[in-house]
């Protein structure tokens, strides 16, 4: 379905104030494919509300292909793109009517970032799980009681609906959506040419320690995160950093959710498993070695921790990111 011989018919949607890397992302990494296979193995279009240019949310102004209202199935793939103009894109009822056409009428249907507010308001989310911007969940979630909005994974693909985090979060999805439609060789080498270091995958959550705003808005909190960092290895329970820290335990673990948003004891515990994460896929240590570096003492209790974390074991979890590298 959604094929003209073997090309597969993509449809990306823009809309006034979508996002540039939204839209960018996904065709930029499907037409390397093309190029890296020397054929047209993704027929690619942009559409806009009447065929109109696409003022983008940085201003540039980008130029649809056709006409939403014009387009017509079957499709492959049917991507909403996202952006600060999505509320008004939601509350399009022409717009909307039309993704929805189109939705029943694409093998798989997704979104990037906001433009799951989209998919929601054509009714296409009902019942599912969906991935969204993480600062832009709540709201979703108040507007669409019937979908369940994640702010935590990078993306989710549930059957032929699939729905990404923001902006950059597009090339993991469309990178996993060439990994499906036409192997790991060809997502890689994609990836490769694109120059990122890593397809992440999505269960990966959108905000790490590393991403994060630094918790420097107290000195002692900062002091504190900073010997965490260096020491993971080191005895990190609350006693001790509250020691270090010459403060009760109570009064840091007020300072540190007000600062950070979780207790000490979290902070630690995700310092470690994503210092864990690098470590698995940046260096050949073993992961006994891993486990005792990050502070874990023992390779059970990383494996808990990455079950946790990720949903798969750190022997798993290394693997999987090694072929795509």
């Amino acid at each position: 379905m959604g094929t003209v011989g073997s090309t597969r018919r993509v449809l990306v949607v823009g809309y006034p104030a979508a996002e540039l890397l939204d839209i960018a992302c996904v065709m930029a990494s499907l037409q390397m494919a093309n190029h890296l296979r020397g054929r047209a193995i993704y027929g690619l279009r942009l559409a806009s509300p009447g065929g109109a240019p696409i003022r983008t949310a940085t201003g540039l102004v980008v130029h649809a292909e056709m006409a939403l209202e014009r387009a017509r199935g079957p499709l492959d793939t049917l991507v909403v793109s996202g952006g600060i103009g999505y509320v008004d894109a939601m509350r399009d009822e022409r717009l909307v009517a039309h993704v929805r056409r189109l939705g029943r009428e694409a093998r798989r249907v997704a979104s990037v970032c906001t433009g799951a507010g989209v998919l929601a308001a054509a009714g296409l989310l009902d019942g599912r799980r969906a991935a969204t911007h993480w600062h832009h969940a709540a709201y979703l979630q108040a507007r669409f009681p019937r979908v369940v909005f994640d702010s935590d994974p990078i993306f989710i693909a549930e059957d032929d609906v699939c729905t990404s985090a923001g902006v950059t979060a597009a090339l993991d999805l469309t990178l996993a959506f060439i990994e499906a439609d036409e192997g790991p060789a060809l997502a890689r080498d994609v990836s490769r040419h694109l120059v990122t270091y890593l397809q992440r995958p999505g269960d990966q959550a959108q905000m790490s320690m590393f991403t994060a705003p630094p918790a420097a808005g107290h000195s002692l909190v900062h002091d504190t995160v900073s010997h965490i960092s260096s020491h993971l290895d080191a005895d990190l329970s609350v006693a001790a950093l509250a020691r270090l820290a010459g403060v009760s335990e109570r009064h840091l673990a007020r300072l540190f959710r007000r600062e950070t948003g979780v207790a000490p004891g979290s902070f630690v515990r995700r310092a470690r498993v994503e210092a864990a994460a690098h470590l698995l896929t940046r260096t050949d240590l073993t992961v006994e070695a891993v486990a005792g570096r990050c502070g874990f003492g023992t390779v059970e209790a990383l494996r808990q921790a990455f079950l946790g974390a990720y949903g798969v074991s750190p022997s798993h979890y290394r693997v999987a990111r090694s072929e795509l590298r």
